[in-house]
């Protein structure tokens, strides 16, 4: 049973500016020059509570994760950051266009707690492992912070939209936040504080299974801290943000990989061995290879690949085996066992960088910034539930929900 509260988050007031100049995109998609920018348009911003700058003079009194504690407290004090006075669940709308087709959709969720809850439950299911580092980092900054200033990703099947329904009568009254992020997405919440409302969506979602989109590390992070600290009541419940599966506006973007660094640059050798397991084929350019995967082919398992001294581009193809995921052929079949990329040197990000579009990865080939490009088709949301619901895990990176959750929108702190 999927547990679901309203909550009274803390909220950016009018004194703190433009929402547009303090929200941030998730600390983990924040790169060293996203970190300038954002610390640049205010002195609120809250790259500064999660993301912040470490200095060379930190030391266990004074540190990038004080330092975040001190902000956030410091904003309460000013009236900058202010606690909502009713308990409320938020509809969350996220306008947008997608980068690769240029549609303009529309993707509807909502926020509030979910109960952090044991994988063994069978509640909270995952799709991807996590790694010791960031868990490590979030760890200490919840330690000392006490405070989610982000939300948890979660999916959830609901064919008849029976919630989507109540989120779309919250949209007729005006909206709580309004912003524009840097990608231009438009971000719009509308607060749910109605009773009746607040009953009928929790109602709804106590038979649901919930599957983690984005924020693994986040989810276990919070679980750890809680059954670490149970006599925090609040501990018990992470801020999450909940989509329906089933409504549309939900997509997934393709994470190509390219790799570079290898000892041995040969590959004939590299298609004689794939070509063991995989059908051939050439293509003139990687248009050519794009305009091919515009139309989906579920029934097979389709990898381009595009490698240094060469303007072609090659397919991959066979018939897609039940359960079988393109995304763990590649691992297994092409990156291990033709290229002798193992799971440990993934891990130790050895040899393989993750790349967003078709275009980015075939010029890192082109510009001799890279030995390999291999070119994946998007997941589908139904092959990621599936091996989420039946206790399978990903490979790391074999996801791109888009776009991503703003942080700020709503800080949910531990207080009691």
């Amino acid at each position: 049973m999927a547990q679901i509260s309203p909550f009274q988050p803390y909220r950016y007031t009018e004194s703190a500016g433009r929402l547009d100049d303090l929200a941030t995109q998730p600390y983990d998609k924040i790169s060293p020059e996203m970190q300038k920018t954002y610390l640049a348009k205010s002195p609120y911003n809250l790259v500064r509570v999660i993301l912040g700058e470490r200095l060379d003079s930190d030391n266990d009194a004074d540190n990038v994760y004080t330092r975040a504690a001190k902000h956030l407290e410091e904003w309460i004090g000013a009236g900058v950051v202010a606690k909502e006075s009713e308990p409320s669940l938020y509809a969350y709308f996220q306008e947008f266009t997608h980068p690769e087709t240029g549609e303009r959709l529309t993707r509807k969720g909502f926020i509030g707690l979910g109960a952090v809850e044991e994988y063994s439950a069978g509640v909270v299911h995952r799709h991807e492992q996590t790694l010791s580092g960031p868990k490590k980092d979030r760890r200490q900054l919840l330690e000392v912070s006490r405070a989610h200033a982000g939300q948890i990703f979660m999916i959830y099947s609901d064919p008849e939209c029976r919630v989507d329904s109540l989120l779309d009568e919250a949209a007729h009254q005006a909206p709580a936040v309004v912003v524009t992020d840097e990608y231009g997405t438009k971000h719009e919440l509308h607060r749910i504080d109605d009773p009746v409302k607040l009953a009928a969506i929790r109602e709804s979602m106590a038979d649901k299974k919930l599957m983690i989109a984005d924020g693994h590390h986040r989810y276990e992070t919070a679980l750890n801290f809680g059954n670490e600290h149970p006599e925090l009541e609040d501990a018990k419940w992470v801020m999450m943000t909940f989509v329906n599966m089933s409504a549309p506006g939900l997509r997934i973007l393709a994470t190509h990989r390219v790799v570079n660094g290898l000892d041995s640059f040969e590959p004939e050798t590299f298609f004689k061995k794939a070509g063991t397991r995989f059908s051939l084929s050439k293509f003139d350019t990687v248009d050519a290879l794009a305009q091919l995967f515009e139309q989906p082919a579920l029934d097979k398992i389709r990898i381009g690949v595009v490698h240094a001294g060469t303007e072609v581009a090659w397919l991959l193809e066979r018939d897609r085996e039940e359960g079988g995921l393109d995304v763990e052929i590649l691992h297994s079949e092409l990156l291990e066992g033709a290229l002798g990329i193992d799971a440990e040197a993934v891990r130790e990000q050895k040899f393989l960088k993750y790349v967003r579009g078709i275009d980015v990865a075939a010029d890192l080939v082109a510009d001799g910034k890279a030995q390999y490009a291999f070119l994946l088709e998007a997941t589908t949301v139904e092959q990621v539930s599936s091996c989420a619901f039946n206790g399978r895990c990903m490979p790391q990176k074999s996801t791109d929900f888009y776009p991503k959750l703003l942080s700020g929108l709503a800080i949910y702190r531990l207080e009691k």
